[in-house]
């Protein structure tokens, strides 16, 4: 068995932007590569790179993430916690987990180059 997970919307769509997602779907995967159990878990507040989510997501049995845009900082924290991270997903969470799982989804080496953080509004925006 091994776990995914992928920062979506509330419609379970992937989130274009790692930090910003609502929600993290953690699906558990099978021997056999089939989809058992899909657990939904609110994403914690702040920055993905400086939240506590690797920890929580590798504390789960989390090994891969699948992301959309992500920056650098988050993808070294994930790995640092043992996770893979596949950047470059996009469109329905579960249609992309089957994909991947059968090994029609690769990571593009996109990261999101720049960030700018504007704390007095709490805007965060990544440009590549």
């Amino acid at each position: 068995m091994k776990k995914i997970a992928v920062p979506v919307t509330s419609n379970d769509l992937i989130d274009e932007h790692f930090g910003h997602c609502e929600y993290y779907n953690v699906y558990t995967i099978s021997d056999s590569n089939e989809i058992v159990d899909i657990q939904k878990i609110r994403s914690e507040q702040g920055c993905g790179c400086k939240s506590n989510i690797a920890f929580t997501l590798a504390q789960s049995g989390v090994s891969i993430m699948l992301a959309g845009g992500i920056g650098s900082g988050a993808v070294n924290v994930l790995n640092d916690a043992g996770i893979e991270v596949i950047r470059g997903c996009s469109g329905n969470s579960t249609e992309i987990v089957k994909q991947f799982v059968q090994g029609l989804v690769n990571d593009n080496g996109s990261v999101c180059q720049k960030h700018e953080h504007h704390h007095g509004g709490g805007h965060h925006a990544c440009n590549n």
